[in-house]
This record gives structure tokens, C-alpha cells and sequence, in this order.
């Protein structure tokens, strides 16, 4: 009987050199990791380079609870008065639903009461964003577009006067 070694695959293998990674490539990449940790360090603490948003002051803010009810309807209510503000059925309402579904998932990964606040604020300068009390994760709306935050800021109601 023959061995393995003679099927003519593994008796003709020939021990070789190792291959290795080209010197210059490692030079490169440790050449831009230099340039990336100086152009970072540059950036901060001269502050050139650096793209910073100024919102101004908060103009409106209002904490908002939301919840599902019977047949999937949202419901938003103001966390202070216990008052009412929206309530969207199953095909409604979809950039706040939509955007309210991630909240809630990034709740349950982090264990937060559901009755946990949203606080939704209107800045100076006319942005919207919603913010988690829970988690302290906060989005921009008008990086979604102008209608969908317009959704949101519906929700604030005449708190804090009309929009700059």
C-alpha cells in the first residue's frame, strides 16, 4: 500500500520561504498613522481644520413620552402635563415612527423604562434635535431633511414662541 506522500500532491512539495509583508508597505502604514494622530492632535488644539455646529441656546424644550397602544398606535404625550400631543395608527406617522423604533431599540439594549422621557429641543439657530434622557444619545433632525424634522418640531407646539 502507498503512503499519502505518493499521490504526487504532498512528495513534491518543497519547503519555502514564508511570505512576508514588503517592507515599505509597513513603513507606508506606519507613516500614516503618524500623519493621522498629528493632523488629529493639530486639529484640537489649534482648532483648524475642525467643522463645529453652534446651535445657540435652547429656544423650546419639551419631554415627551412615547408610547404603543391596541393595534400599534404611537401615541406622544408631553412627560409634565400628562397632556395628549399625538397619536399616529399603524401607516402613519412614518419619520417618527420610524426614528422612535431606534430609540427603543437602543433602550432595550441598554435596560431603560419605556416611561423614560425624550426631550425634544428647538435651538437658536432653528434646528431640532431629539434627545434620549436615558440613554444621553442625541440626533439632529435636519440631517434627515427638512419635512422630517418639521414632524418633530410639530411636536413642540408653541413652546418657546415660533421658529427663528
Amino acid at each position: 500500500m502507498t503512503s499519502a506522500l505518493s499521490l504526487g500532491y504532498l512528495d513534491k512539495r518543497r519547503p519555502g520561504k514564508t511570505a512576508r509583508i514588503p517592507t515599505p508597505l509597513i513603513v507606508a502604514a506606519i507613516g500614516l498613522l503618524f500623519f493621522a494622530t498629528g493632523a488629529v492632535l493639530f486639529g484640537q488644539t489649534t482648532g483648524r481644520g475642525l467643522v463645529r455646529v453652534d446651535n445657540g441656546r435652547a429656544v423650546a424644550v419639551r419631554d415627551i413620552v412615547i408610547g404603543r397602544g391596541t393595534g400599534d398606535v404611537v401615541t406622544v404625550t408631553d412627560a409634565r402635563t400628562g397632556e395628549r400631543i399625538a397619536a399616529y395608527a399603524k401607516d402613519t406617522g412614518g419619520f417618527v415612527r420610524g426614528s422612535l423604533r431606534a430609540f427603543e431599540r437602543m433602550r432595550q439594549i441598554s435596560v431603560v423604562p419605556v416611561e423614560t422621557p425624550y426631550r425634544l429641543i428647538r435651538w437658536e439657530s432653528g434646528h431640532v434635535s431629539l434627545s434620549d434622557t436615558a440613554t444621553g444619545e442625541r440626533i439632529t433632525l435636519e440631517a434627515f431633511g427638512r419635512d422630517n424634522a418639521a414632524a418633530f418640531a410639530a411636536l413642540l407646539g408653541n413652546q418657546g414662541g415660533s421658529r427663528p
